[in-house]
């Protein structure tokens, strides 16, 4: 490695040439690895197909889905070592027992100082070089200080947290809350009734990420509320989009189409919802979105649901 510091971004989709946008405008080598090797990629960014061209890299920031993050983190842990630093922005994940993508790596790569990004910032934003703010988490401080080195800037605040599994599962569970706000803007519920649904839904979050090993808290701060609050005002995130589409009678293939992006909470909802039952946590919130996505629920029938749970389901 050279004395400069270079990032690689693993998979070139929006969200990860946005990351590998904003690394490069901070003067940063920067390669984006694609199994396709056309498209345009941002200023300052190279295009590779090439993965083993992630060894050159200091700092690598995963953003593939999260049924190939596996097999993608086999493949890059053939040229990676215990220098690496690696983060992943995928707000997934793996398998029914919901593994998160960071013990995904642990366990297909000898990387060992690993971190996710969450928070409120939009792909969109980054690449327009709107001012932005993103949560890093990771248990090792240099971790946390690679990314603000990559990624922070005027137009860029990067806040940090040694909670990685929370930030991993508030990022789940915000994409799969996300959907309600969509379709609630939809449904035009008054500003009462969605804010009940939203301060319930964090909580409903917080005892989830605390039942798999996170810490609460993290669910209360920009990784979670924040996150989820900045949906109000983001029509256009994938998630939001598809949720209105099903508040308007569209089949759910219709409305992942209308998302135009994956969503990766489509897969995500079922599985945390069996896993919230397993684990003994309520989930009512994410249980009702799931009658909404899954069974075709009415909107009607949806805030019926909402409504007659019991108030001690909703605490």
């Amino acid at each position: 490695m050279s004395d400069s510091f270079h990032v690689g971004v693993v998979g070139a989709g929006t969200w990860g040439l946005s990351l590998a946008a904003a690394a490069a405008r901070n003067g940063h080598p920067t390669v984006v690895y694609s199994r396709r090797t056309d498209g345009a990629v941002p200023k300052g960014v190279e295009r590779t197909g090439d993965l083993a061209r992630m060894r050159e890299a200091h700092l690598v920031i995963v953003t593939v889905p999260s049924h190939v993050a596996r097999e993608v983190a086999i493949e890059l842990g053939d040229h990676l070592d215990g220098r690496h630093l690696v983060v992943h922005g995928v707000r997934g994940l793996a398998g029914d027992d919901l593994e998160t993508i960071c013990d995904v790596l642990k366990h297909e790569t000898p990387v060992r100082r690993l971190g996710a990004l969450g928070g409120p910032v939009l792909a969109e934003d980054l690449l327009a070089s709107k001012p932005s703010v993103l949560v890093c988490g990771s248990a090792y401080p240099e971790v946390n200080d690679a990314v603000e080195r990559a990624l922070g800037n005027r137009t860029l605040r990067v806040y940090t947290t040694h909670d990685l599994r929370g930030v991993e599962w508030a990022s789940a569970l915000v994409g799969c809350l996300a959907i309600g706000i969509g379709y609630a803007q939809a449904l035009e519920l008054g500003p009462g009734l969605s804010a009940a649904v939203i301060t319930r839904a964090i909580g409903e979050g917080a005892r989830i990420a605390a039942a798999a090993g996170g810490d609460e808290r993290t669910l209360l701060g920009l990784a979670g509320y924040g996150d989820l609050l900045a949906c109000i005002a983001q029509k256009e995130r994938p998630e939001v989009r598809l949720g209105a589409s099903l508040a308007k009678g569209r089949p759910l293939e219709e409305a992942i189409r209308a998302a135009e992006l994956r969503v990766e909470a489509v897969e995500l909802i079922p599985r945390i919802v069996a896993w919230a039952e397993r684990h003994g946590v309520r989930a009512p919130i994410l249980a009702a979105l799931g009658e909404a996505v899954f069974k075709r629920k009415s909107p009607n029938d949806l805030v019926e649901l909402l409504m007659t749970r019991p108030k001690e389901g909703l605490s």
